[in-house]
């Protein structure tokens, strides 16, 4: 069947769209380095783009580019354009801020800004010009295929790469902290002690241990992860491998860590787990796991697409996958457990809960 001019024009714009779309990332990776957002922040109402430049620093002969680069960064809905008057009443275009850019204030509390810049450098980006490489190779992820080692080796050998990465989890960890006190109480009331494996610097087990005073957490991680950091009453840090041991307590939280993994590894990482909170007299001894659960006919466009994007970045750079409900169950019967929950109640990642 011939296809008219304007379905082939539809098709070459979708085309181009999908050939384009990485400028949507590159352009907030401009905006962070420059530092936009804090600078319209700093500023205390709307600015106008003269202000901006000046703000910023931006060469004088380049002002028409830093409007175009805010033209497309308030087509995408990270900046609002409005219109103030001036002294002498004459209206002038500026721009605020969203909920959104909000999030990309450098010294806000629950900054987004080390995980944007961690996924948008060429450590992330460099292993997609590998995959064809890599689904030909004999290699776990394109990551290896780019690198000649995993993620982890690499973080542990490269300081910048480790703390950067450290530093885009624990913004997330904080993030993420802040609506489990707020939104999930439930989930922790009665427990008296919790492993968090992976745990990083450890900023979910403090935001817990400060909302819950009876609370004793664990943080479990790597060697180079955990080195210098100082704990507290209610909180340690363990160096460790989650593939040998588990401390014992009554929780274990685990905080996307198992998308990391293959199936095989997360059935040994879920019965490490499992022995863990084995010996605990508590009634509600159980996992808790914070990750995406993919549910394609039932989500949002947009939700689905994030999580489609999250697992090709994890083919690329882990060995693990994005999972839908039948496959966290596959596996949570592969380790032994016999009923779980799913609390859709993290935005595009929800609350399991694996009980014994």
């Amino acid at each position: 069947m011939a296809s008219s001019s304007q379905d082939l024009l539809d098709a070459q714009a979708r085309v181009w769209n999908h050939i384009f779309s990485y400028i949507n990332s590159m352009a907030l990776r401009s905006a962070l380095e420059l530092r936009i957002p804090d600078a319209i922040h700093k500023h205390g109402e709307p600015i106008t783009l003269s202000q901006l430049a000046d703000a910023l620093y931006i060469n004088a002969a380049k002002s028409n580019a830093l409007y175009r680069l805010m033209r497309i960064l308030v087509h995408s809905k990270l900046f609002d354009k409005v219109t103030i008057s001036d002294q002498v009443e004459r209206e002038e275009e500026a721009y605020s801020l969203t909920r959104v850019s909000r999030l990309l204030i450098g010294d806000e509390p629950l900054s987004l800004v080390p995980f944007a810049l961690v996924h948008t450098d060429p450590a992330f980006i460099d292993p997609f010009h590998h995959m064809t490489e890599w689904f030909r190779d004999e290699s776990p992820s394109a990551f290896f295929t780019t690198n000649g080692m995993d993620h982890w080796e690499f973080a542990a050998k490269d300081e910048k790469s480790n703390q950067g990465f450290n530093e885009a989890m624990a913004a997330d960890a904080r993030f993420v902290g802040s609506i489990l006190v707020k939104e999930c109480k439930h989930v922790f009331e009665g427990l008296e002690t919790m492993v968090d494996v992976a745990g990083g610097t450890g900023e979910v087990a403090k935001a817990l241990a400060r909302s819950f005073s009876g609370l004793k957490c664990i943080v479990l991680d790597l060697p180079h992860v955990v080195a210098g950091m100082e704990g507290s009453e209610n909180v340690r840090f363990v160096s460790g491998d989650m593939f040998d041991f588990i401390p014992p307590a009554d929780a274990v939280f685990l905080k996307w860590i198992l998308h990391d993994w293959g199936d095989e590894d997360c059935v040994k990482i879920l019965r490490n787990c499992k022995e863990a909170i084995a010996n605990s007299k508590i009634n509600g001894k159980k996992v808790i796991i914070v990750d995406m659960v993919v549910d394609e006919e039932k989500q949002a466009h947009e939700a689905t697409e994030t999580h489609l994007f999250m697992d090709l970045l994890m083919m690329a750079y882990c060995p693990g996958k994005e999972r839908s409900e039948k496959e966290w169950a596959k596996l949570f019967a592969a380790a032994g457990f016999k009923k779980y929950e799913i609390t859709p109640t993290l935005g595009v990642r929800s609350i399991i809960e694996v009980f014994l």
